[in-house]
């Protein structure tokens, strides 16, 4: 029997839960969702996986991912929620009798479903869950010791004795520096286009990180942010990042839905992809489409396919082009072309009023 989740604060509480409510003797497999998706990942019978896409070859799955969510009961528990640890805790409950762990979950949801004041994003290290949260990387390999450091003290010690380990002290305070450092780079490579605030760090060396959520402090008009990077120094793959603002919640775009047209996935307002860096200029003019005109759910497929047919007529029939970015930085707004009335667009129907239908692939 093993655990397998992915590395980040949910995640590492998850099998905090589970491992104190079942008995594994095994490592902690740590797995990142693209690899799930793309079947990288040997699951056998008798795998407990949590806050990752199901594998039909577990024997129990725990996850809140709007993109994950499947038709056919499974053995475990699957439910939109603000954490996949806060499932875990539901459904072991009965077996957590050892340690009270409702802090730690409670802390989980909000952290995970981003549900912070704007106190809390300015000032991190007065809130001691928050500030753990962001000394894990799990977009770094070699970190993999550490996951399993803050696990280990998660399951054994109080917050205040884990904010005074040694590492965990360092990596806090690096935490704070870098996040001087991200204000500085979110202000030098954002630009706010109709409510979106697009971070194009694709002229990097590496992609920076630091406080996800200090970029809606800074553009308090976004509704959305879109954050692109290269996943590491060669290029090959593109990473993006998006996010319902926090402070000025009006995006009514479904995020985790519409990034698994695009080799992602997530929740309804926070999600990611990858994909060949050559298929950027295909894939990002419609993330930033959706975005900016900010409809809801329900016309996604719909505006993927009519963007898709306007590229390969070389047409924008939009009347406010924005303009796209790409590694060189943003370019002019490109012009308009008007549609004629008799031209009948792809998933489109007449009725008195043009209406969008959804389009089932």
């Amino acid at each position: 029997m093993r655990i397998i989740t992915r590395p980040d604060f949910d995640g590492i509480v998850c099998a905090v839960l589970i491992l104190e409510a079942e008995n594994i003797s095994s490592s902690v497999k740590w797995v990142a969702p693209s690899d799930m998706q793309q079947g990288k990942i040997d699951i056998r019978h008798g795998d407990i996986i949590a806050n990752l896409p199901y594998h039909p070859d577990c024997s129990l799955w725990f996850d809140h991912h709007f993109s994950n969510r499947i038709r056919h009961k499974v053995k475990g528990l699957f439910e939109i929620a603000p954490s996949a640890a806060g499932l875990v805790f539901k459904y072991y409950q009965s077996k957590l009798q050892k340690r009270d762990f409702t802090k730690l979950v409670t802390e989980t949801d909000k952290i995970d479903s981003a549900n912070l004041s704007l106190n809390e994003i300015l000032t991190p290290e007065k809130f001691p869950y928050i500030l753990l949260s962001m000394t894990i990387q799990d977009h770094v390999p070699a970190d993999e010791l550490y996951w399993n450091k803050v696990l280990d003290l998660l399951r054994n010690k109080d917050i205040e004795t884990i904010l005074s380990d040694t590492e965990v002290r360092e990596r806090s305070e690096t935490v704070i520096q870098e996040n001087e450092s991200y204000r500085a780079l979110l202000e030098k490579h954002t630009q706010l286009v109709e409510g979106v605030a697009i971070s194009d760090f694709r002229g990097l060396d590496n992609m920076p990180y630091g406080n996800r959520f200090l970029v809606y402090s800074m553009f308090p008009e976004a509704v959305v942010s879109v954050k692109i990077g290269f996943e590491n120094p060669g290029k090959e793959k593109v990473v993006v990042k998006v996010g319902h603002s926090i402070l000025n919640r009006n995006c009514r775009v479904n995020i985790g839905q519409m990034l698994s047209y695009f080799e992602g996935g997530g929740h309804k307002g926070v999600g990611a992809c990858r994909f060949p860096a050559q298929k950027a200029d295909e894939y990002l003019p419609i993330i930033i489409d959706i975005l900016r005109e900010n409809e809801p759910e329900g016309s996604i497929v719909v505006k993927i396919h009519r963007r898709d047919q306007d590229r390969r007529h070389n047409r924008d029939r939009r009347k406010n082009a924005p303009p796209y970015p790409t590694p060189e930085g943003m370019p002019e707004k490109r012009k308009n072309e008007r549609r004629s009335n008799s031209e009948q667009r792809k998933g489109w129907k007449k009725t008195n009023t043009w209406q969008s239908i959804k389009i089932r692939l």
